[in-house]
């Protein structure tokens, strides 16, 4: 299968989804090849001692659109990798927030590394956070 052929086999159902996405809660996965989209609706659980939603939870969303997103452009046997990515946060997240999507896209993708970016929405629209994440691609 192509890349965008298994992750929309996993958003059908019909393969097993990410554990990440199962231990936090992401769902309502989707979108087209170079450009992949993922909700979540924030809980307490979600939370850090501060009282907003943990940066770990924000980046996992951002790198999931992100990569994710690289991944959708991948042909049959080949793979890739995150070699880094870089995360602003923009405003505080909380539970009031209701539900984030994280939008990601592919800005470039070349034969052995792509750069893509993701953002962060709350429900009122408002962007929260933004990511940009440089990939390794591998056979």
């Amino acid at each position: 299968m192509t890349g965008y052929e298994l992750l929309m086999a996993m958003a059908r159902g019909d393969l097993p989804p990410a554990p990440i996405a199962e231990t936090l809660g992401m769902e309502n996965f989707g979108g087209e090849v170079g450009s992949i989209h993922v909700e979540l609706v924030p809980r307490h659980g979600h939370y850090n001692p501060l009282g907003t939603v943990h940066g770990g939870v924000i980046s996992t969303m951002l790198d999931t659109a992100a990569g994710c997103s690289v991944h959708s452009t991948l042909a049959a046997g080949e793979g890739y990798t995150s070699l880094d990515l870089t995360v602003k946060f923009l405003r505080p997240v909380t539970v009031d927030s209701g539900r984030l999507r994280a939008e990601g896209r592919v800005i470039h993708r070349g034969r052995r590394t792509a750069l893509a970016e993701a953002l962060l929405f709350d429900a009122a629209g408002k962007q929260v956070a933004h990511a940009t994440s440089s990939c390794m691609i591998f056979a």
